[in-house]
């Protein structure tokens, strides 16, 4: 659109177009930002911010919080908790753990990954053995075993997804959902076999995760 036709649907003048367009339009009223907005078929919207008292939230937010939860409930079980452990040294994203936990009673380290949103499973679950192997390898020096569990955010998307496909889901996560919570909440024994669970940072809590047989 030539400023002459955007002029002739505005009714703002050709010179002032041209000061607004080289950023000279601090002092333009609403109004004039409405009329571009429709004339250019991107409408114009404004909003009051957040309060600048108020620190920013973090991007990852909502993944940060359950991560807190889970290392929360590590140092109140006496373990020690990795955040974003690193499985293989210089590498690029992809290869870190969300909570690595440490436990020194029952010498395991248990791989924990906390999904927000499910939106590739196949590829999830071959990160996640990836992860795994490649803890095994920082495990192996103390002669401890690798354990590991899913925490997926108590969503309307994340339970479409188990609705769907229940039968995935066992035969991915053969250990009890209920052992695991009881692992990560009260400090008992994590499972031989991996386990998939709820968690849910708004109401501070890890559920079991039941599927639609009632396992």
């Amino acid at each position: 659109m030539t400023l002459d036709e955007l002029a002739e649907r505005t009714g703002i003048g050709r010179s002032r177009l041209q000061e607004l367009e080289a950023g000279g339009g601090a002092t333009a009223p609403v109004r004039t930002w409405f009329a571009l907005g429709a004339a250019l078929d991107r409408p114009f919207a404004a909003g009051f911010s957040r309060d600048l008292a108020v620190p920013p939230e973090p991007a990852d937010a909502g993944h940060l919080a359950a991560q807190e939860l889970v290392l929360e409930l590590a140092r109140a079980a006496g373990r020690t908790g990795l955040f974003e452990l690193p499985t293989r040294p210089n590498a690029r994203d992809g290869s870190n753990i969300d909570v690595g936990l440490r436990d020194d009673r029952y010498q395991v380290l248990i791989v924990i990954e906390i999904w927000n949103r499910l939106s590739d499973m196949g590829s999830a679950s071959r990160s996640t053995q990836r992860k795994r192997n490649e803890a095994e390898a920082l495990a192996s020096f103390r002669g401890y075993r690798v354990a590991s569990c899913w925490l997926l955010v108590d969503t309307a998307a994340n339970r479409e997804i188990v609705r769907r496909y229940p039968a995935v889901l066992r035969a991915m996560f053969a250990g009890s959902s209920v052992a695991w919570v009881g692992c990560l909440v009260d400090g008992g024994p994590a499972p031989a076999e991996s386990g998939i669970a709820w968690v849910d940072p708004r109401s501070h809590r890890i559920r079991p995760m039941r599927l639609r047989d009632g396992t």
